[in-house]
């Protein structure tokens, strides 16, 4: 065996099943490896849309996601597909193939510094040699799991892909049990539930790593309090869930922040505040933090425990408290979520974003899967596409970068292809994955992809807008008539909600990949996206 046959063999008994990239010459050698596995090579057109896909896997299946890329531009590529998993938790093993090792330390062509480029994205980055690359791997698989889960970098000399190595590794030993904080979160919740009057529980990134969610159904069922969710936690929790009452920091926030506002106490489940600063919405209101990690919070926070262990524990630990009454008053919730799905809707004659999700929502079932893009959508998705099932809307918020839709929808579609899978991307997104239909094409992958096509860069204009800024850099050129195929892939246009649904129709009967172009107003996002002050910290 060599170098690239160890590694191979180690990804395939950790449950790897595909490695996403583009080759060159030093990745030659890993590819012939994977040929000789189960693990399937899936070509990408682009470095950094194989490292979205295996943020993806990472997230979908708990088992590293895979992806590899070459020396130099390759290396560089792949990193904005890497920073996606470090910000939003997903475990990924990112392999570069880089020259031989006696040209390491040489300045020339193509090479760079592959360990000082990953190192402020990983959690760890490392050099291959023949007498360390099994034990490497192991270690990096391991760790890439370890909570918080997230990217680990190798870098593959091609000598040492070739040269002769051997499976001498060990699994590392490490305890990787987390603290048990589960008696002080119940006793100091049990406390703080007999002083509130308007408790509110609010689910983030971290509860979706939760094995079980029934222990935290049960606690907020049994204490009738409702919940809000932030965008990487929708359906942790039901969103037809009577007790559910939006999504935090995005479409019509305001709506939802007035009922947060109401809350005397806010019980924080799994929050990530890579996701949205606590700073950003919740003022005085005292807080109880429970999740993997403590918070990296500030002092003019209220913060009434900071608790980072064992979740499962945490959350298990809720269902024993007794039951405690509070002054919710349950139609009073029912008029906020009426009045919510109504602003969302604002009245129009043109063809909007919140029909094209709608007619998804009704044809799409439950465990159906979507995913979607960066951009004025994002904000408009978050808050009115409901799932009452993790994982089954799938975007990047950490991280935040266009492009990650599309190849997103093919990753998990290689996850669960027995389930229905839709992308959801806006037209500049579009245009910068355009290429990875080319993927679905080959793959034969049945996922229609939905390109919201308003002209601009939507979220942009608006931003413009409300700063009182004259339209510079953002507009993408009036709707072109929509082409037959791209790639390959064929495509029709949407200019009515009739049309669209006559167009999703159509899609979901071919068989393989398509695309709808569907001509939207850019107008609502006015009245949807930002009806308040944009917080601190927005940099979508």
């Amino acid at each position: 065996m060599n170098g690239a046959d160890v590694l191979v063999r180690r990804l395939a008994d950790a449950g790897v099943r595909w490695v996403f990239g583009i080759p060159s010459g030093p990745v030659l050698p890993l590819i012939e490896a994977l040929r000789q596995s189960d693990i399937r090579f899936v070509l990408t057109t682009s470095e950094t849309s194989a490292g979205f896909m295996a943020a993806t896997v990472g997230h979908l299946t708990g088992v590293p996601g895979v992806c590899v890329a070459t020396v130099g531009p390759g290396a560089t590529n792949l990193t904005t597909g890497v920073g996606a998993a470090w910000l939003d938790r997903a475990p990924v093993l990112a392999l570069t193939c880089n020259v031989e090792s006696a040209w390491l330390e040489r300045r020339i062509q193509m090479r760079i510094d592959h360990c000082a480029l990953f190192r402020t994205l990983t959690k760890d980055t490392r050099v291959l040699t023949s007498d360390s690359v099994d034990q490497a791997v192991l270690d990096a698989l391991l760790l890439a799991r370890l909570e918080p889960p997230g990217p680990v970098h190798l870098d593959l000399p091609e000598d040492v892909a070739i040269a002769t190595a051997a499976m001498s590794g060990r699994p590392p030993v490490v305890d990787a049990a987390l603290p048990d904080c589960s008696e002080s979160v119940a006793r100091t919740v049990a406390a703080a539930l007999q002083r509130s009057r308007r408790p509110l529980l609010v689910t983030g990134l971290g509860a979706t790593r939760l094995h079980s969610r029934a222990h935290l159904r049960q606690f907020v069922e049994r204490h009738r309090i409702p919940h809000v969710s932030t965008l990487h936690a929708k359906g942790v929790l039901p969103e037809s869930h009577p007790l559910w009452c939006g999504v935090l920091g995005r479409a019509r926030r305001t709506t939802v922040q007035r009922l947060v506002s109401q809350a005397d106490l806010i019980i924080a489940i799994g929050f990530d505040p890579v996701e949205i600063n606590y700073e950003e919405w919740i003022g005085t209101t005292p807080l109880v933090h429970v999740d993997w990690q403590v918070a990296d919070v500030s002092a003019e926070v209220d913060v009434v425990l900071n608790a980072g262990g064992d979740l499962e524990r945490a959350t298990e630990s809720l269902c024993a408290l007794p039951p405690a009454s509070n002054d919710w008053d349950t139609d009073r919730l029912a008029e906020h979520r009426r009045v919510l799905d109504h602003e969302l809707r604002p009245p129009t004659t043109s063809f909007t974003t919140d029909q094209v999700l709608d007619t998804l929502r009704a044809r799409m079932p439950s465990d159906a899967i979507l995913t979607y893009d960066v951009g004025a959508h994002t904000h408009q998705v978050a808050t009115q596409w409901r799932t009452d099932l993790p994982d089954t809307c799938i975007s990047t918020n950490g991280w935040s970068s266009m492009g990650f839709g599309m190849p997103s929808a093919y990753a998990a579609k290689l996850v669960h292809p027995d389930r229905m899978v839709v992308s959801v991307v806006g037209d500049g997104g579009f245009l910068m994955t355009a290429g990875e239909l080319g993927v679905a094409r080959r793959l034969n992958l049945e996922v229609p992809v939905v390109v919201l096509n308003d002209g601009w860069l939507g979220l942009m204009k608006v931003k413009q807008e409300r700063r009182q800024l004259p339209l510079s850099g953002v507009e993408l050129g009036p709707p072109p008539d929509s082409p037959p195929h791209y790639f390959g892939v064929p495509c029709r246009p949407a200019r009515t909600a009739a049309e669209f649904q006559t167009a999703m129709e159509w899609a979901l009967a071919l068989g393989g990949p398509s695309v709808i172009e569907a001509f939207v107003d850019v107008a609502p996002y006015s009245l949807t996206v930002f009806d308040q002050a944009e917080p601190r910290t927005s940099h979508q």
